[in-house]
Parts: C-alpha cells; sequence; structure tokens
C-alpha cells in the first residue's frame, strides 16, 4: 500500500505525486516520454507542466508502464477522458488481484458516451473504482493551498480507503456513493467553463458570467437526473464547487480556451496557445450528444456546441439564449397546477 502508480505526468498527475509523497508513499509516475521522464528524475522538477515545484525523492518517472503498475494495489489514472479506454488495455494484463482504479480525469468518452468508470469496467472488470473530484487546481494542490475534493465510489470500504490515503492536513477529502453525480458534475463543468470564458473573452461582465454559471448548473443537474444520479451530489464539491473554480480562475484551461475563442480565435488556434488538454471541447460535442439521446433541454450546452463545431457567430449565440421563450426559474420542478399567483 506505500507503493502507488500514477498513470498521466500531466499537472494533475503530478501535484497528485506530490501530495502522496509528502505522506511518505513511494510514486511510480508513468510518462510516454522517456526524455520527460528523464528530466524529472534528474532535476527534480516537471518543467513541462508544472514548474516551480520541487518533487520529493519518493518520486520516479518511468516510461515503462509494465514496472509503473507492477505489484500496485493503488493505480492513479490521470490520463485525459480520451485516452483512458487505451491505458487501461495497456495494463490490464499487468495487474493482479483487485486493484483500485482511481480516476482523476474529468470528461466523457466520445464515441461511446461512457463515463469513465464505465470504461474502466468493461476493460478491467475485476477492479475497484473511485473517482476522485472536485474543485481542485494542481498549480494551488502542489503550493500545499488548502483544497478539498470527493472520492465517489459504489463501495463505501472503497471510498474511505481513498480518503484515509489522500487526506491531509491542506487536502481534505469527502465521500459520496454517488459515482454517477460525481462523474458527471465534474465533466460537464467544463462546458460551461467553456461558456464563461466565451463571455469573457467578448468582454461581457459579471452579471453574464453569473447567469450562465447558474444555468449551466441547472442545465448540468437536469443531465444529472436523467442519467441517473443523486440531484443532491450537484450541490456539493463536485458540482457548484468545481463549477464555481473552472468558471473563474484563469488556472482553468477550459475558461482560458474560452477567452480565447470569444476574443475571436479558431478552436484550432485557441487549443494550440492553451498547450494542454482542454476536456470541455470534446465534452460539449458528447454532452449534446447525451442531451438529444436522453431528450433533456440544455440550451447553453447546445449553444457553445454550435459555437465550437458548426462555426457559430458566438454573439449571436448570447442572443439566442437571451430570447428563448420566457418560462419559470424553476421550471424543472414547478407544477403548473401548485401556482396560485
Amino acid at each position: 500500500m506505500k507503493n502507488i502508480c500514477i498513470l498521466g505526468g500531466g499537472s494533475w498527475g503530478t501535484a497528485l505525486a506530490v501530495v502522496l509523497a509528502k505522506k511518505g508513499y513511494h510514486i511510480d509516475l508513468w510518462l510516454r516520454d522517456k526524455k520527460q521522464c528523464d528530466e524529472i528524475n534528474n532535476a527534480r522538477e516537471n518543467l513541462k507542466y508544472l514548474q516551480g515545484i520541487l518533487l520529493s525523492n519518493n518520486i520516479r518517472a518511468t516510461n515503462d508502464i509494465i514496472r509503473a503498475v507492477s505489484n500496485k494495489k493503488i493505480i492513479v489514472s490521470a490520463v485525459p477522458t480520451h485516452a483512458v479506454r487505451e491505458t487501461m488495455k495497456l495494463i490490464k494484463s499487468h495487474i493482479c488481484g483487485e486493484p483500485i482504479i482511481v480516476n482523476v480525469a474529468k470528461g466523457i468518452e466520445m464515441n461511446t458516451l461512457s463515463r469513465v468508470s464505465e470504461v474502466v469496467a468493461e476493460e478491467i472488470p475485476n477492479a475497484e473504482y473511485t473517482i476522485l473530484s472536485g474543485p481542485s487546481h494542481a498549480e494551488e494542490v502542489a503550493r500545499d493551498m488548502p483544497t478539498t475534493v470527493v472520492a465517489a465510489s459504489t463501495k463505501k470500504a472503497v471510498a474511505e480507503l481513498i480518503q484515509d490515503v489522500f487526506m491531509t492536513p491542506k487536502f481534505r477529502v469527502y465521500t459520496n456513493p454517488d459515482v454517477i453525480g460525481v462523474e458527471l458534475g465534474g465533466a460537464l463543468k467544463n462546458v460551461i467553463a467553456l461558456g464563461a470564458g466565451i463571455s469573457d473573452g467578448l468582454g461581457y461582465g459579471d452579471n453574464t458570467k453569473a447567469a450562465l454559471m447558474n444555468r449551466g448548473f441547472v442545465e448540468i443537474a437536469r443531465m444529472g437526473e436523467a442519467m441517473g444520479a443523486n440531484k443532491m451530489t450537484f450541490a456539493g464539491l463536485s458540482g457548484i464547487g468545481d463549477l464555481i473554480v473552472t468558471c473563474t480562475s484563469m488556472h482553468s484551461r477550459n475558461r482560458r480556451a474560452g477567452i480565447l475563442i470569444g476574443q475571436g480565435y479558431s478552436l484550432q488556434k485557441a487549443i494550440e496557445s492553451i498547450g494542454m488538454v482542454v476536456e470541455g471541447i470534446k465534452t460539449a460535442k458528447a454532452s449534446y450528444q447525451l442531451s438529444k439521446k436522453y431528450g433533456v433541454t440544455m440550451p447553453i450546452t447546445e449553444e457553445i456546441y454550435k459555437v465550437l463545431y458548426e462555426g457559430a457567430d458566438v454573439k449571436n449565440a448570447v442572443v439566442k439564449l437571451m430570447l428563448r421563450d420566457k418560462t419559470h426559474e424553476i421550471e424543472d420542478i414547478v407544477n403548473e397546477d401548485q401556482l396560485f399567483w
């Protein structure tokens, strides 16, 4: 249990390695790029993704995935959502027993519209699954700034084990049995963060952003309920908590990409400028498709999808949202027969 594997040496995977190393765990940090592995091991710093953070000698970078996962009870998957299935295929014949896969990616698989838990279950059915999610920028976690997250699993004992492994005086971990809700909250808020960034890029103010965040939250909860999540989960860390931080912080890749798009950058130019995976771009397409599949009304998501994938004008998208048919604020729970005003 003192040896943990982290698959993916981006900023978040590295930040979690820092957290665990401070607790005395020995971390095998897997990256594909051997040159980057050597750089991390020699400089004791991830210069590409997390500059300025000294890495403990308890962290060893490797590009040998078999070595990384061998004899590990806990395997943290910190690769982007689109790479999860491929990565699970690579490791499944090299793990033993019933490992705990801790997913920290926030997205939906594009072609299948599967949540990450479903992808892991298909590829490694003997694994226990947990998702670790919440308002947690890697840059702040690595610098030991107080942060709270949630560990969700269908098994209480598994969630509590991961809670114990990751919990520190500066990194507080709650537990939650609602895997669907925690996964969807973390994934769908990235789409709304793109919208918040677009609003900023257009030069709109706080009123506009507040409206996007609030009505975006309604969309997230609406979709979550349709897919079997508990609505209360979206009032928690992986819902409104993650939505706030991702829509308001310049650490957020999704918000920064949205700002560039609002300023007139093409989608490709915005992605190139960010230089890291922007999960919300793929998730916008997946969530739009899910809204059609489940018959869920998601007007903000739909307009963002059209801006990203159909070349819709961003200013016209805002106008269309503002001119939608008038309705009740709490339209999902208000029954017309119960209104007496």
